[in-house]
Formats: structure tokens, C-alpha cells, sequence
């Protein structure tokens, strides 16, 4: 069996011919294939405003710049890719880490205790983690209960509709639902937050170019863009795949003595990530001979995520030592196996085989 990554990008002739047809072009970049993605985007989810920008992380990064000012305080997961704080960070605001619930996600009922006894905290960074769309009512509730900033981090579950947060933002990485090779992207239904990430995103300036801000060239190019139209149109295809093959890992460990899915099947995913908690207190193996023993057998499984918290920067702030109890068992016993819409019946097969195989008890 060849290598099978947990993720993978699915490109075929259309995406191939938009691309070369651009490069063919006149622009390469700022031109109309950037307007296009952005208008397919905003239709997509619901919103007024999009902005395409030159990866995830920065479209964190300007939304964090955007929504938040020097020292306010956010709430926000340890369970994300190292991006979701960081922009907290570049913002000089101040993280706070509060403990995930069953699906992985932040516990959103902890939000609203911090809140209560709070009132100086300014904002949520959520993130829809593994594709499982958050709770969008309670999301809302807090933002207008609490007269807080609301941002979705929603890298994991492209093309969700913008609701009541004020940002919402994408990533199309190649492992993620698209892929534009590097790429994001920026909702928002506020005019003024769509003004300032627009200039933000162009070295600060204004459609006269007049520079107002201290801003960034993160700007995608028309190349991007152009795979990011083609790869929209197939978006709803993508996840359904997604879906079909987390179908049949859920009924296949659903009953499991040993492994189980991270929560059980729902539509209300669009399955960036296949995550599975395993008791390895019941095994021979450790969770790192696990994961080695995977990869030795072509089957490149995943950890998602260390908890960003605990890592030695955010140590070195003072960070490390609060109280996760979900967080610290939920890393002790997650895997993420392989997911992507060209993986084959076969390839899960195999994994589902192997894995099996593997986890013998004590």
C-alpha cells in the first residue's frame, strides 16, 4: 500500500485549465479572478463582505487587528492550529485558554462563566473544530448578552454561512475542503471591519492609495484565485465525500471496546478532520508506538492538536498550568486518521484492517 496522508488536496483537469488559462492572462494578480473568488465566497456563506487574503493565518491575523485593541482580553481554545492565539498575540492582546467540551470544540458554557465574573473580557476566537459546525444560538446569545466581539475561526468547516459573528474566516490549505495551494479568506457583513481588513490587507492604504494604516501585503494572486473559483463549484461534492467515508469509520469503531469516534456521526460536520479517542490504558502500546506503528504501515495518522498552551513559547509567557481536565485526556487518547474525498474504499479498508489489528489489549 502506498503512503496515505491524513489529508490530501483534490485537483483534476478543470482546476488545471483554469489555472493555465490565467497565467495566460493579462493579470496575475489584483485582477478579476480575485474579485470573482471573493463575490463566489460572500455568496457561498451568506455575507456581505469577503476579503481573499494570502493564507489562513492571515486572515487571522488582520481580523484579530480589525476586531481587537492593545491589552483586551479573549477567549479562546487550546484545542487549534497555533494561528487561532497567535493572532491574539500579534493584536498585543491576551489569550485566555478555557477547557474544550466532548466534541473537541471550546466549552462555551465555560465562556459565559468567565464572562459572568469578567466584564473587561472583549472578545471569543472559537473555532469549528474538525469540521463540526459551533453553536451558533449560544454564540449569539453570548455576543449580545455580553456586548463582545465574535470570531469564528472556521478553517475546518469551509463555506458555513456567517451568522451572527462579526468575522468569520477560511482557510484553503491543501489539506483543507479547498485549496487554493496557500490561501484565506475574511466574511463579515460589517462594512467598516470589510473597510479596514481591505486596506490592512494592501500595505494599509485606501482605494487612492493613500496610506492610512500600518498594513501588510497579503494580498492572493489571481493564480490562487482562479483555483479557488474552480474548487468552490466543487465544494458541496467535497464534503459530501468527506461525510461518506466518516460514515463508515463511525459504524466501523461506533460499538468498539477499545476506540471510539470523537463524537458520533452527524451532517452537522463537514469533516475536516476524522478524530478518534482511544483508551490506551487498556493496550499494550503507547500512544506514540501507536501512532509509529501507523506510519511504518504507510498510514500517516495525526495528532490535533497539542494543546497550544503548553507549548514552550506560550510557557515562556506564563501560560501552561490551567485547568483543562477535557483538554489534557482528550490529547492523551486523540488520533486523527486519514480523510479526504479521493480516498479510495480500498485505502479505508486497510486502515480500519491495520488499526484493528493493532490495538490489542493488555
Amino acid at each position: 500500500m502506498n503512503f496515505i496522508p491524513y489529508g490530501k488536496q483534490t485537483i483534476n483537469q478543470d482546476d488545471i485549465d483554469i489555472v493555465v488559462k490565467t497565467l495566460k492572462s493579462d493579470f496575475l494578480t489584483t485582477g478579476l479572478k480575485v474579485n470573482e473568488f471573493e463575490q463566489n465566497i460572500y455568496k457561498k456563506t451568506n455575507s456581505r463582505y469577503c476579503v481573499s487574503v494570502s493564507n489562513g493565518t492571515a486572515a487571522l491575523h488582520l481580523s484579530a487587528l480589525a476586531l481587537l485593541n492593545k491589552g483586551d482580553k479573549v477567549l479562546t481554545t487550546p484545542n487549534s492550529f497555533l494561528a487561532t492565539s497567535n493572532s491574539i498575540l500579534y493584536a498585543e492582546a491576551i489569550p485566555i485558554f478555557i477547557d474544550i467540551c466532548n466534541d473537541g470544540s471550546i466549552d462555551l458554557d465555560l465562556c459565559e462563566d468567565y464572562l459572568k465574573k469578567d466584564s473587561t473580557i472583549k472578545a471569543i476566537f472559537a473555532v469549528s473544530f474538525s469540521g463540526k459546525i459551533l453553536d451558533r444560538d449560544k454564540l449569539k446569545y453570548l455576543k449580545y448578552k455580553y456586548n463582545i466581539k465574535i470570531l469564528e475561526d472556521n478553517a475546518h468547516t469551509m463555506g458555513v454561512e456567517l451568522t451572527y459573528s462579526d468575522i468569520s474566516i477560511f482557510s484553503f490549505h491543501p489539506v483543507k475542503h479547498i485549496t487554493t495551494a496557500e490561501g484565506g479568506a475574511i466574511v463579515t457583513n460589517d462594512q467598516n471591519l470589510y473597510e479596514k481588513i481591505k486596506s490592512l490587507r494592501n500595505h494599509g492604504q485606501d482605494d487612492k492609495h493613500n496610506m492610512r494604516l500600518l498594513g501588510f501585503n497579503y494580498r492572493l494572486s489571481d493564480i490562487n484565485c482562479a483555483l479557488g473559483i474552480s474548487q468552490l463549484c466543487k465544494l458541496d461534492y467535497f464534503i459530501k465525500r468527506r461525510q461518506e467515508i466518516a460514515k463508515i469509520y463511525n459504524d466501523t469503531f461506533n460499538n468498539h471496546p477499545i476506540i471510539k469516534p470523537l463524537y458520533p456521526y452527524t451532517n452537522n460536520s463537514y469533516y475536516h478532520l476524522f478524530v478518534v479517542l482511544i483508551d490506551f490504558s487498556k493496550l499494550t502500546l503507547s500512544k506514540e508506538q501507536l501512532i509509529n506503528q501507523l506510519r511504518e504501515k504507510n498510514i500517516g495518522v495525526q495528532v490535533h492538536y497539542k494543546p497550544i498552551n503548553k507549548q514552550a513559547y506560550y510557557r515562556s509567557l506564563g501560560y501552561g498550568e490551567e485547568y483543562t481536565p477535557n483538554m489534557d485526556k482528550y490529547i492523551s487518547q486523540c488520533i486523527s486518521l486519514p480523510i479526504y474525498p479521493l480516498l479510495d474504499k480500498t485505502e479505508q479498508e486497510y486502515i480500519t484492517k491495520i488499526l484493528n489489528n493493532l490495538l490489542q489489549l493488555k
